[in-house]
């Protein structure tokens, strides 16, 4: 099944953001099944140099278990506007989220008679990881669950790379590089891999601001876990070699470890022997039966 691809959202600068819909109710229909409320709504936020297109098999079993899904490709990537890597100011893509969950809390697909508000859930990997969980940390707008896929909450710096982004987002903020990423190290799913070289949206572009955002923010994110109150679902891949799965035991450490976070809120499972691409590994189906029994548990 296709998303509804929406009318461009249009940012508060004015950039266009594409934004996509999965209907629960055409899927459940397509199924032969009779259309029930949504349990909850999913935003999906995707990584660095792709778009949400990549997620189908994903919006897919969100469907199957009865939750109604949206996402939207970042600006500078997929079908979204902007200089493919740049971002126009430091905390652009915090911004640009809190637009999409404002627009969705108005268009969140209320079953007609309920007057509950439908729980939103937002999901990022990799990049997106880091933005949701950031925006989540500094309290830019309530939300319900988070799910964490990889996310860069460590980006494994050396010290030119550390020396380099002290300095040139002061000088050059919009100059481009390639990102680094290794493709080979997504996934052991050689479809995967064949896919994501041939795929027309898929760029390798980071710019100097970009670059100094994802360094940032990994580290106050990790240490705002200390105070976490948010449900949260951190699946991470133990061989992970495009971000340091460091990362993500540290800030499941900090959790754990402060009396102010309540049992369970923040769950993790590492799955090692896993490359970045959790749900698009070679054999996703463990880290499926993670998300679903996470999900079967709160919503």
């Amino acid at each position: 099944m296709q998303p509804t691809v929406l009318a461009p959202f249009t940012a508060r600068d004015g950039e266009n953001l594409a934004v996509y819909d999965w209907p629960l109710d055409e899927w459940t229909l397509g199924l032969g099944l009779e259309p029930a409320p949504p349990r909850a709504l999913v935003l999906m936020v995707h990584g660095l140099g792709e778009h949400v297109g990549r997620y189908a098999q994903v919006a897919h079993k969100l469907l199957d278990w009865g939750f109604a899904v949206r996402a939207y490709d970042q600006r500078g990537h997929g079908e979204s506007g902007g200089a493919r890597g740049v971002l126009p100011s430091d905390d652009a893509l915090l911004e640009d989220l809190a637009e999409i969950v404002d627009d969705t809390r108005r268009h969140s697909l209320q079953p007609e008679g309920v007057t509950e508000p439908l729980p939103l859930i937002l999901l990022g990997h990799s990049l997106g990881g880091l933005v949701v969980s950031r925006f989540v940390s500094l309290g830019l707008r309530p939300v319900d669950g988070l799910v964490l896929s990889s996310p860069a909450l460590d980006a494994g710096l050396n010290p030119l790379q550390k020396l380099l982004l002290s300095v040139l987002p002061r000088v050059a903020p919009d100059l481009t590089v390639g990102n680094g990423l290794d493709e080979r190290y997504l996934s052991h799913d050689p479809r995967v891999l064949a896919a994501y070289r041939a795929d027309r949206l898929v760029h390798n572009r980071i710019s100097a601001r970009l670059g100094r955002f994802i360094a940032d923010n990994g580290p106050p994110t990790i240490a705002a876990a200390a105070q976490w109150s948010t449900p949260t679902l951190l699946l991470y891949a133990g061989a992970d070699r495009l971000v340091n799965p460091a990362g993500s035991r540290a800030f499941v450490r900090a959790a754990a470890a402060s009396a102010q976070v309540k049992p369970g809120m923040v769950t993790s499972q590492c799955f090692d022997g896993l490359y970045h691409e959790l749900f698009n590994e070679q054999f996703p189906t463990p880290v499926f039966d993670a998300l679903k029994a996470w999900l079967d548990a709160r919503f």
